[in-house]
């Protein structure tokens, strides 16, 4: 008589170092970039302030959490670390600054817009993407 066969699944690895590490690296870059355009006021409106360091500092918070669920998005998916990354921002930015943020903020007019603001928020997201993949990957090896 035959055993039963049993499938077996490849456990993920999630590499928490790596990915905190990487988003912070991405999110310091970002954020100077948030800097050089203005952003950062409005970041800092999430939590009632408007001030630019106030805005930094959520920023930074909010890229320490984004690092957490990269590390299960990378370690789910197991792609090239800068590719998982660039997808990774997308996803941020399509959610986040194109859905979400405006919502929360009382500006729902402004969700679903492409402008140029969404644009630059675009091309930072997937810095921001690129720069946490890659660092993760080099940790992660």
């Amino acid at each position: 008589m035959t055993q039963p066969q049993t499938q077996t699944y490849a456990n993920p690895k999630f590499r928490w170092k790596a990915g905190i590490t990487g988003s912070l690296a991405g999110g310091l870059v970002f954020g100077m970039m948030m800097a050089m355009m203005g952003s950062l006021p409005m970041i800092a409106g999430l939590v009632g302030s408007s001030s630019a360091g106030i805005g930094f500092v959520v920023h930074l918070i909010i890229s320490l959490v984004f690092g957490v669920t990269f590390s299960l998005f990378a370690g789910l998916v197991k792609w090239n670390g800068i590719v998982s990354g660039v997808i990774y921002g997308l996803i941020l930015w399509f959610l986040f600054p194109f859905i979400l943020m405006p919502m929360m903020m009382g500006m729902s007019e402004m969700a679903f817009q492409l402008t140029s603001a969404s644009l630059m928020s675009l091309v930072g997201h997937v810095l921001y993407g690129a720069i946490t993949g890659f660092i993760y990957q080099r940790m992660s090896n």
